[in-house]
């Protein structure tokens, strides 16, 4: 049986908590190589899981080993060029969430995965929860009919990251909309059947990152803060539903986190987490809530989806242009924040 030959470039957190592992479940995958630009940090993971290819540079892991796919694991302003060059080596990419930092960046990924007939996978693993894929069976059966309107939410009380790069605007582009507001914003979406947007309204906030407070994920920079906190956005379609974004790493709000969407549609509605369907059926209003569903890792269901695919040279359900929706919507977020005006797409 082929096994799929794959590296991984960038050694973080989300690589040894939920890239390398999971790869290392399937039986027809071998991680044979690992690059971070820091030789010693590669290093340690590479002996922790056992991969027998050490690099610094990830250009020098791509010409020397013989990979089928690559995991892009590192801070959102190296997708873009470790994507494409990944691709135009001839192997699959699996590349964490958002796609980039740009548009520009996010048609240039698009166009290099075309010409090199590659597989190019954004991690949106929310997609992968129970609830959304038996929401989906839902959606599919028309169960909710026309969805025009929807809420994504997620928003933390005090859960500015007090690790890695993520308030560091240079680095990620931005603070909470693009690190966790993507996840709810592509579940959303999905869900929605990934509509063309036509017109964005958002707004961006500083207000708790840049000074000194209570971290419920550990002590945060706040002397470098340079990033928002919390952007809120109104999003309407050019089939004419309408999407409502909060995000915040911040907030003077109840619950610790919550991630969130909700759906409105002429025949049902929906939240997803946990998931439960509001409808009106043989004159009554009633409400549908599943007896059961499976418990499993997101991210382990994600892998195995790109390995498949990348075995079977099927095309994901997570698509370049997808991505390219997505990043658009982001950066018009950013962009009407800043000039006070909506964006129209």
């Amino acid at each position: 049986m082929k096994k799929l030959r794959v590296g991984i470039i960038g050694t973080g957190a989300i690589a040894q908590g939920a890239h390398i592992p999971n790869y290392q479940k399937c039986n027809n995958v071998e991680v044979v190589a690992v690059a971070n630009h820091h030789y010693d940090k590669a290093e340690q993971c590479a002996k922790t899981f056992s991969i027998p290819y050490v690099f610094e540079n990830y250009e020098d892991m791509l010409n020397e080993v013989d990979l089928d796919a690559v995991s892009i694991c590192t801070p959102n302003k190296f997708h873009a060029e470790q994507t494409i060059a990944a691709l135009h080596k001839g192997c699959h990419v699996l590349c964490e969430k958002p796609p980039a930092i740009t548009v520009e960046e996010v048609l240039q990924m698009e166009k290099a995965a075309e010409n090199a007939g590659k597989i190019l996978f954004y991690a949106f693993h929310y997609r992968y929860s129970p609830e959304v894929i038996t929401l989906k069976k839902f959606i599919n059966a028309n169960e909710l009919g026309e969805i025009y309107s929807a809420k994504a939410t997620a928003v933390r009380r005090r859960g500015i990251p007090g690790w890695g790069v993520f308030t560091n605007k240079e680095l990620q582009g931005g603070g909470a909309l693009i690190d966790i507001g993507v996840h709810m914003l592509d579940t959303a979406l999905y869900l929605m059947g990934y509509p063309e947007p036509h017109t964005v309204l958002g707004t961006t906030y500083a207000k708790i990152g840049q000074r000194s407070g209570v971290g419920l994920l550990g002590k945060w920079d706040w002397e470098n803060f340079s990033v928002e906190d919390m952007a809120n956005a109104m999003i309407t379609f050019k089939n004419g539903s309408t999407l409502l974004l909060e995000a915040a790493f911040a907030a003077n709000v109840e619950e610790k986190d919550v991630m969130q969407v909700s759906l409105i549609g002429d025949q049902g509605g929906a939240d997803v987490f946990p998931l439960k369907i509001f409808q009106e059926k043989h004159d009554t209003l009633i409400d549908v809530s599943p007896a059961f569903l499976p418990n499993y890792s997101f991210h382990e269901k994600e892998i195995r989806d790109f390995v498949n695919c990348c075995l079977t040279n099927t095309m994901p359900e997570s698509t370049p242009h997808q991505g390219l929706i997505l990043q658009k919507i982001v950066n018009a977020i950013y962009e009407s924040a800043k000039t006070g005006e909506a964006i129209r797409l």
